[in-house]
């Protein structure tokens, strides 16, 4: 008698119970990631004040966007010339130095941010810190060594947390602590040296995080880099059973993958080995990382816009907010961002699929572009901020997190792309490097084309020329989306897919 279940029951024993995440250190990982963006997001509120202040604008309103989107854009082009080789170094040096050195890097930069006075002291802080850190690759590379193919979804379902937290207080500290001598008279309303340096206070909060970040992986962390052979070949090699001539101890893994004939020994090898440069321009490497090149200009595109068009007066586009103001929303948004990404990815991801669920979230960005004149017009009609306005800027909020669920996804393509867990660190950096261009060419291109939009002599569409573009440069992407493959890569499949 054939039982009927059968089939069943053995696809539910073959199904592999997911491996439960190792918290510990997942959580210090979590905790390393929030540095960036806390010291990344701190300046957003106080930028164009500060801007204003150095007087490299001469007065002019209309310039402070551009110079806004220079000093945003020297972080990211400074990490696109030094981000690769950090993270080549990760796969040979192992993480934990360079992760360390990364945090000094974020450290002494926002100490030097907080003490400039002049534009181009700012400018030569923000190179510094781009060119020290090369931290976002490497973390990212721990949370996959650290997890499996039965987890790893689960954990990117938490990756957002750090940015999102980053998100929510970098904005809410640079926004509540700059020119603390004028919004909080009382208690330093004395101090001759925040007078001086008004924005010192804001920037030495994400730097002292950063120390102490330090400190906690000098600690805790535990390294994940480890190339040795298994303890399976290493019996096999010294009991003579590979078949393997070697003249010392000493040889190199590729002097034991050319001496070897056993399969199963030289896969071991190298399946522990680095592959070289060269050997990772595969496509599936490089069609993930131009996704998430692209999905970084939509995205950063729209962060560097957003407070530059809260803080510029209604009447030339903006909606004239304080930097207290904007600090506010955007900690909301990273609030918000933080909770939606928890409770929310991990379910939209299993129901709907990578590829879907990447698509959707790059799409979403249209609808957000096209909120600003919405906003900036509502104002204008208002003349006050009545509900109307407000109800907008939360719509524009709430739509824009949903962006957000293709890092995700994204994520997991960069992961799944990779030969082998030995080459992670590299590919990375590799998907890095075309992010930190990315960066480096999206904040001032943005800012200047929101510049040039609302220069009143020319007034490019009414002043939404820049939406125009940046709503183009999104539907660009999502043609490049279509490319990827509707289930992520695995190591079963032809490398050159």
């Amino acid at each position: 008698m054939v039982d009927e279940e059968t089939p069943l029951l053995h696809e539910q024993q073959h199904k592999k119970a997911p491996t439960p995440l190792p918290w510990a250190q997942f959580t210090i990982l979590l905790v390393l990631q929030l540095a960036e963006p806390l010291t990344s997001q701190v300046i957003n509120p106080f930028a164009p004040q500060f801007i204003r202040d150095s007087g490299i604008t001469h007065g002019d309103e209309t310039r402070v966007g551009y110079y806004v989107g220079l000093m945003q854009s020297i972080f990211f082009a400074t990490q696109a010339m030094t981000v690769l080789h950090w993270s080549r170094l990760s796969d040979h040096l192992g993480r934990k130095p360079i992760i360390m050195t990364g945090l000094f890097g974020l450290s002494l930069s926002m100490y030097s941010f907080g003490m400039s006075t002049t534009y181009w002291g700012a400018v030569l802080s923000r190179s510094l810190n781009g060119a020290l850190n090369g931290n976002v690759g490497v973390l990212k590379s721990m949370v996959a060594e650290i997890t499996d193919s039965t987890n790893l979804a689960q954990a990117y379902a938490y990756l957002p947390i750090a940015w999102a937290s980053g998100q929510a207080l970098g904005p809410a500290i640079g926004g509540y602590l700059s020119r603390p001598t004028e919004q909080f008279p009382d208690v330093f309303g004395n101090s001759e040296f925040l007078k001086e340096y008004p924005y010192f206070l804001a920037c030495a909060v994400p730097a002292t995080f950063s120390a102490v970040a330090w400190l906690v992986t000098y600690l805790f962390i535990h390294e994940t880099v480890s190339h040795p052979l298994s303890l399976r070949s290493f019996i096999k090699l010294r009991t003579g059973k590979a078949n393997l001539q070697l003249q010392n101890d000493d040889a190199s893994q590729d002097t034991l993958v050319e001496a070897t004939d056993d399969i199963s020994l030289k896969k071991d090898i190298i399946e522990n080995k680095p592959f070289p440069l060269k050997a990772l321009l595969i496509p599936r490497v490089i069609m993930s990382a131009f996704n998430y090149a692209c999905l970084a200009l939509v995205d950063i595109t729209l962060r560097s816009v957003q407070p530059v068009f809260f803080a510029t007066p209604v009447e030339l586009g903006g909606l004239g907010l304080p930097p207290y103001m904007i600090g506010r929303i955007l900690s909301i948004f990273g609030i918000l961002n933080g909770i939606i990404q928890i409770f929310f990815f991990a379910k939209v991801h299993n129901r709907f699929g990578t590829k879907r669920v990447y698509i959707f979230g790059l799409a979403s960005a249209l609808v957000v572009f096209a909120s600003f004149p919405v906003i900036n017009l509502l104002a204008k009609v208002e003349q006050e901020h009545s509900w109307f306005v407000w109800a907008a800027v939360g719509f524009q909020i709430v739509t824009s997190i949903i962006i957000n669920f293709s890092y995700g996804c994204i994520f997991i393509y960069i992961t799944a792309s990779s030969p082998n867990k030995a080459s992670l660190g590299t590919v990375n950096g590799l998907a890095q490097v075309g992010v930190s261009i990315m960066r480096t060419i999206g904040p001032a291109t943005a800012n200047s084309l929101f510049s040039l939009s609302i220069d009143k002599q020319h007034h490019y569409l009414g002043g939404n020329l820049v939406y125009v573009v940046l709503a183009f440069i999104a539907c660009v992407s999502l043609i490049v989306a279509d490319r990827l493959p509707s289930k992520a890569w695995t190591h079963d499949d032809d490398l050159s897919s």
